[in-house]
């Protein structure tokens, strides 16, 4: 999600359009390089048309000549298969994220993201997209879906200020299946005094509830870089979650539900630089006495990156905890 925020980014400092298309039964189209065997489909002999009253015999089996969904080579053998693809179109494959193919002629420039079997294609040259577009029609079903306004997830909305993502949908949804509209906001994600523990509440009776929750909460952080703190503080009881933890968990929530269709904004009037923070908070956790961390990172004036994170030691000092993580970012 690093790299679909900084293409954004780039592509709303360039004003550039996005478009996107998706693949048909992406993972059919994967060439099996091994003899893989399945056993044979209730009610087919392998002659003819399937018959329903036909014994299921498992001493057959069906060879597979293409790669089938359910199959764990199939999403590496339709990469295999799409990378190929591109690479012969004169595309390069970045090496700090394999699912980002750019390429450069002169002064066009056109890159291609990847995520499964959808495509999120940019560039300054209108023709070059087409061009590509007809190339992948070429070797795969694909669906054009034009410009790009919901991607895995997101809302992508341009304007001049910039390319706006948000999760909307996907958090009313949440606030629904969670019973709080209704419900009178908070202000804050959490409260500034709360300092959780393991050992404190009531076992949840069913704890997958709990685990749902967070996991969702997980995904929304994607475009709500404020929640992430707590998301994270949260996300460490996923094991024995108790009474308490889900009060939290329901407390956010409701912070949610003061402004629903919060995003972050990549604009478009910025400066083509790095800038990187980072914080310690020196010894938060009760429990282990760890430290807590976090850093936001910007390309220009939009944030493509940022995390929360309880450290892996004990660190005795502030100044100790703050070396760490600067160290592990380097």
């Amino acid at each position: 999600m690093v790299t679909v925020r900084s293409l954004l980014a780039v592509a709303a400092m360039f004003d550039w359009e996005l478009f996107q298309m998706d693949v048909s039964n992406a993972f059919l189209h994967g060439d099996l390089l091994e003899e893989v065997y399945m056993t044979m489909p209730l009610g087919y002999s392998g002659k003819g048309e399937p018959v329903q009253d036909i014994p299921f015999d498992k001493s057959k089996v069906c060879k597979l000549k293409k790669s089938l969904y359910g199959l764990k080579q199939a999403p590496r053998q339709w990469f295999a298969k799409l990378s190929s693809a591109l690479l012969s179109f004169g595309y390069v494959q970045s090496k700090a994220d394999y699912s980002l193919f750019t390429k450069k002629d002169e002064e066009q420039f056109t890159a291609v993201l990847v995520y499964v079997d959808d495509l999120l294609i940019t560039g300054n040259s209108e023709t070059h997209i087409s061009l590509l577009k007809e190339q992948l029609k070429t070797h795969f079903h694909m669906k054009d879906l034009g410009t790009v306004s919901y991607f895995l997830g997101v809302e992508v909305s341009k304007s001049k200020q910039g390319i706006f993502v948000s999760q909307q949908k996907y958090t009313m949804d949440l606030l629904k299946e969670n019973g709080v509209l209704n419900c009178k906001p908070y202000k804050l994600p959490l409260d500034p005094n709360t300092k959780l523990q393991a050992d404190i509440g009531t076992p949840l009776a069913d704890p997958e509830v709990y685990r749902r929750l967070i996991e969702k909460l997980i995904y929304l952080t994607i475009t709500r870089p404020d929640i992430c703190y707590s998301v994270q503080l949260l996300s460490q009881f996923m094991q024995t979650p108790t009474s308490i933890h889900h009060q939290v968990a329901k407390h956010l929530l409701r912070y949610l539900l003061q402004a629903p269709a919060q995003g972050i904004l990549l604009a478009s009037n910025s400066a083509v630089e790095l800038k990187a923070f980072c914080d310690s908070d020196w010894a938060s956790c009760p429990m282990t006495r760890r430290s807590t961390t976090g850093y936001c990172i910007l390309l220009g004036d939009s944030p493509v990156s940022w995390k929360s994170k309880k450290q892996n030691v004990v660190s005795r000092s502030s100044a100790e905890a703050e070396y760490r993580y600067g160290f592990n970012m380097l």
